[in-house]
């Protein structure tokens, strides 16, 4: 009688390695248990919050006492789209979100970069950044409304003093002008945290191939540009989505600063929809337009996404 041998290659897990197996399986359950915390608080705080502001979408909610609302379908969307403030809103956030956006990338870059040398007491700046970054959104606008006041602002008291200028300025008083310098005040922040990321990306970057650059003669710039920036794309790429969402949906600083004034200057989109909901108690209303600001923010990432695909295509 002969005995054919398995090889153990050939083998099942579970022949290889049956103890192991049944202690998992033993611990499925109370793997389960640990992650019922974790998915009571994303089906609470996520999901049915989206599923029911999907539904208000649909429906004619004008009281926040309502007891039943007509279905509509999808009629606040249409009245929505036919409505100029909310194009005027939507084009406003998009300038918001562009100039924001890109100037907290190129200030970060620049920052990351110094933080990034070889310097003396380096630990201090990194510090000094982090503790920007970690100051409250709400005492950032505070603080910048305050010093941006047009009758006792430190800004005005300042270039008064310098003889820059003759009489103060109302620096918030211009509808165009007060978006930009809410941006500018978002940006002051917000450039912490963009370059934490991009120092982090920096660091990934082996020195060797600066050395090596250096000498075949490739000056600064030139290391900059067909180097350092072509191995960070991937972190700017995660820079670039982040500060696009938290850019495009901001409202606390809009909310302590101007209040979405002068004019509806600074009035964004999650304003808009604030303004819509709690306001002018039309919950249906404002519900579609949160469900139009997610459909935007999803746009502008595809757009990064494939915009940063191509470019690492091409660069490989």
């Amino acid at each position: 009688m002969t005995t054919t041998h398995v090889p153990v290659e050939d083998r099942t897990q579970e022949q290889r390695h049956p103890g192991r197996l049944r202690r998992d399986r033993s611990q499925a359950p109370l793997a389960l248990l640990l992650m019922l915390p974790a998915v009571l608080v994303v089906l609470g705080v996520v999901l049915y919050p989206l599923g029911r502001t999907l539904v208000l979408s649909t429906l004619d909610v004008n009281s926040s006492v309502q007891q039943t609302a007509p279905f509509v379908g999808l009629a606040n969307y249409a009245a929505l789209l036919s409505d100029p403030a909310f194009w005027s809103t939507l084009w406003r956030t998009t300038l918001f979100t562009v100039f924001s956006t890109g100037l907290q990338l190129v200030l970060g870059l620049a920052v990351a970069q110094f933080l990034n040398q070889p310097l003396r007491g380096r630990w201090l700046f990194r510090s000094a950044v982090v503790l920007v970054w970690a100051l409250p959104t709400i005492v950032n606008a505070n603080m910048w409304r305050w010093i941006l006041n047009s009758q006792y602002g430190y800004l005005n008291g300042l270039l008064s003093h310098l003889g820059l200028i003759d009489q103060y300025h109302d620096w918030i008083g211009g509808p165009l002008q007060a978006l930009f310098v809410v941006a500018l005040a978002d940006t002051w922040k917000s450039t912490a945290l963009v370059a934490i990321l991009l120092l982090a990306g920096l660091q990934a970057v082996p020195h060797d191939i600066y050395e090596a650059a250096a000498l075949d003669g490739a000056g600064a710039l030139r290391r900059f540009w067909h180097m350092t920036l072509p191995l960070l794309m991937p972190m700017v790429g995660v820079v670039l989505v982040l500060r696009t969402i938290e850019a495009f949906k901001v409202f606390d600083i809009i909310y302590v600063m101007t209040r979405g004034g002068p004019a509806s200057g600074t009035t964004t989109i999650a304003f808009f929809t604030y303004l819509q909901a709690f306001s002018n108690q039309r919950f249906g209303l404002g519900s579609a337009v949160a469900y139009v600001t997610v459909l935007c923010i999803l746009v502008l990432c595809f757009v990064y996404s494939r915009l940063l695909r191509r470019g690492n295509g091409a660069a490989s």
